[in-house]
């Protein structure tokens, strides 16, 4: 049984990751731990705390946030949904740099794409469940 090895200095690795109706594509290559998203540092395209450490949550779980660089281009749906689109990217990709990191992304969730979406408007209502409102006179 063959064991894959990890990716060499100068590859770099490409995946999709996708939330409603955010998608981002991902670019993982060997470096210091830069994360940048649009040609924007981390910080400045996601201000919130939050957005940040659900972004670099699947790098710290492989225990890699220091030794791979992150290139991201995220468009579509609003700021967490884009945020949860780059951690999916990135997970992809991380398991496209290295088989053995699946199965401790896998037991996290970040490989599981989160198919809920917005549900459709229905005849007869205002949105998709809100109806109208009843009057007396």
């Amino acid at each position: 049984m063959a064991v894959q090895k990890t990716k060499s200095e100068g590859q770099m690795e490409r995946a999709v990751g996708r939330r409603k109706t955010a998608a981002a594509r991902v670019r993982l290559v060997a470096g210091t731990g830069e994360i940048t998203v649009n040609n924007k540092p981390l910080a400045i395209y996601f201000p919130l705390k939050l957005w940040q450490e659900k972004i670099i949550s699947p790098l710290l779980v492989c225990g890699r946030e220091k030794q791979l660089d992150v290139s991201v281009r995220v468009a579509g749906g609003g700021v967490n949904g884009q945020a949860e689109a780059v951690r999916h990217g990135i997970a992809r990709a991380l398991v496209l740099w290295n088989i053995e990191l699946k199965p401790i992304l896998r037991s996290q969730g970040f490989l599981t794409r989160d198919s809920r979406g917005k549900e459709r408007k229905k005849p007869g209502l205002h949105r998709a469940r809100r109806a109208h409102q009843w009057r007396k006179r």
